[in-house]
């Protein structure tokens, strides 16, 4: 196969060559061969065309190493996408492994016991703002200024908000009987 040519006109006319496999035909010829190997291996179509997607541009990437021959061609594509295919496995394995570790963790100020289910209604009850001063104060343990700081408002503003937000919690948990 000729080296690459530098000069991109060049180097697309070298790439749809009649004398040469190109990458193009190659892609033409495989994608639908790839998007059934990893159909057939990955729970989803949305993650099949993706992992088809990057198998694609690791072939244009990886170009200059494509094999001459239409069967070694293929074959490399193939080996492309199964590296492809092992690094999506180890990106699951690791995120249901965090997942696993994470499970019911939603600490209180480094205390690990879980939230109980009537404190998370009575915070899902809260306005959106209210409910992240809350947590930014007693579950991520800042102070009302660092608090302030964080949702870019002003410390009264955030110091008024906490204090309302807090009464209303005190009232839905008595309410149910929580306090």
């Amino acid at each position: 196969m000729p080296a690459q040519p530098e000069e991109s006109v060049e180097a697309l006319q070298w790439m749809w060559s009649e004398d040469t496999l190109d990458l193009p035909r190659l892609i033409d010829g495989s994608k639908r061969a790839l998007f059934a190997y990893f159909a057939r291996r990955v729970g989803s179509t949305e993650d099949a065309a993706d992992l088809t997607g990057e198998v694609m541009l690791t072939m244009w990437q990886k170009a200059a190493s494509m094999p001459a021959d239409a069967t070694e061609a293929r074959m490399w594509a193939f080996g492309i996408a199964r590296n492809v295919l092992a690094n999506h496995r180890r990106s699951i394995a690791r995120r249901r492994k965090l997942s696993e570790r994470l499970t019911g963790e939603a600490l209180v100020s480094g205390d690990t016991r879980p939230v109980r289910d009537d404190v998370w209604e009575a915070l899902r009850a809260l306005p959106e703002f209210d409910r992240e001063v809350i947590q930014l104060i007693h579950w991520d343990g800042f102070s009302l200024a660092d608090a302030a700081r964080i949702l870019g408002k002003k410390p009264a503003t955030v110091r008024s908000r906490y204090s309302r937000a807090r009464a209303k919690l005190r009232v839905d948990l008595a309410a149910s009987g929580s306090l």
